[in-house]
């Protein structure tokens, strides 16, 4: 959409082909349906740094059309920004589907012609120029071609990776995509009873073979089948490579700023004040909202009906000894069906940094999830769209 609206806002006719019956199916679901539209990091050089191998090939790309210019954009148009928690910026009604609303307006203002339900079958490629493309029986015909379909994570939303098959058909060379940013699995039954349930501010260690791996602090979600949220979307690539050196394990600590004496004193107090109360009816005192349901899974041997005064020092301690190290089992990631950014697709050395034009095809162009560009949660993923498309679109519209 903004590849197809900037070439047409420079005056070309321009044909978009949408494989769904509408727009957007992707971009109504980022952020949780709230859209992380970018992440307002104004510095070039520490925002390019989130993108790994590939920050020297997007320098150029970034000096077109970088983030001030994405809120110059969206809020030019009517949509104001918010900045949040690690400077991730969303709309201020905190709603996907006004920012769908502003690229629909910004096609039909450049009279953009829509197909949708325009399912692509084939590109036509001669001596280093793309002919035509395939949609059924129709065979279209254009000066330029860009090339926008996302890459394989949420097929449900139509990526299915199209666009990898298309571009290996014409002899690119594209990296086999992997799904990166994604939940993880564990093998403990009782997350399922935590769905929904988010940990701030706790620590959460990783091991391998009960190796010392990797350690990260913030905020964790429960899923139905294990762990979610930014800070182990952000590390499930690790966890990935961990996973191929052995078995790996994790261990959560809901109190990482206190050590375990400083902690049984803070629950011994608990207790103190609550001495005739059942065990269970104090639970929410000393652990996070919702964790009370899994406490006869971590500690089955307590009787939680027990009164506190009749808690032994032996059962507090083990008690106090889960709240910092609550074991899970890693069984592996995710797929692309719960993937938020799958790496992989075309190879950037075959790609004109200028122009975001194939070296190969003279009047092709690729965009955003096609390239392959790892990045993490945060906004990077929607600012890589805004900003390739915008320099595709622009030079397509230039194309001579």
């Amino acid at each position: 959409m903004m590849a197809a609206g900037c070439a047409a806002e420079l005056g070309a006719k321009v044909l978009l082909l949408e494989k769904n019956k509408k727009l957007g199916e992707k971009l109504k679901i980022t952020g949780g349906g709230r859209c992380n539209i970018t992440n307002a990091e104004f510095d070039q050089r520490k925002l390019l740094a989130h993108y790994g191998r590939a920050e020297q090939f997007l320098y150029s790309a970034f000096s077109q059309f970088g983030v001030k210019d994405t809120f110059n954009f969206f809020e030019g148009k009517g949509l104001p920004l918010v900045v949040e928690t690690n400077q991730r910026a969303f709309p201020q009604s905190q709603k996907a589907l006004d920012v769908l609303q502003i690229l629909e307006n910004y096609l039909k203002k450049g009279k953009v012609e829509i197909k949708s339900g325009a399912e692509v079958k084939r590109i036509v490629g001669e001596k280093g120029t793309i002919k035509s493309v395939v949609v059924g029986s129709e065979e279209y015909e254009s000066k330029s071609y860009i090339l926008a379909t996302g890459g394989k994570s949420h097929p449900e939303t139509g990526s299915t990776g199209d666009g990898f098959a298309w571009l290996r058909t014409l002899g690119h060379k594209v990296e086999e995509p992997t799904p990166t940013l994604v939940p993880l699995k564990v093998k403990e039954i009782w997350v399922k009873k935590l769905a929904g349930t988010s940990l701030d501010k706790i620590k959460i260690t990783f091991f391998t073979d009960s190796k010392k791996k990797l350690m990260l602090k913030g905020r964790i979600l429960f899923t139905h089948l294990g762990l979610s949220g930014p800070l182990i979307l952000n590390a499930a690539g690790k966890v990935a490579d961990l996973m191929q050196e052995g078995s790996v394990t994790a261990l959560i600590d809901l109190y990482p700023d206190d050590d375990l004496q400083v902690l049984d004193k803070k629950v011994t107090a608990t207790f103190d004040a609550n001495k005739n109360k059942a065990l269970k009816n104090i639970l929410k005192e000393i652990m996070p909202t919702g964790l009370d349901k899994i406490i006869s899974d971590l500690l089955p041997a307590i009787d939680l009906t027990t009164k506190v005064h009749s808690v032994s020092k032996e059962e507090r301690k083990l008690i106090v000894a889960k709240l910092k190290a609550i074991p899970l089992t890693i069984a592996g990631l995710m797929g692309f069906d719960k993937a938020v950014v799958a790496d992989g697709g075309l190879s950037l050395g075959q790609v004109d940094t200028k122009t975001m034009r194939s070296k190969l095809y003279s009047n092709l162009y690729v965009t955003g999830d096609l390239l392959h560009i790892s990045r993490p949660s945060g906004g990077y993923s929607l600012q890589l769209c805004w900003t390739t498309g915008f320099v595709a679109g622009t030079h397509a519209a230039n194309y001579n």
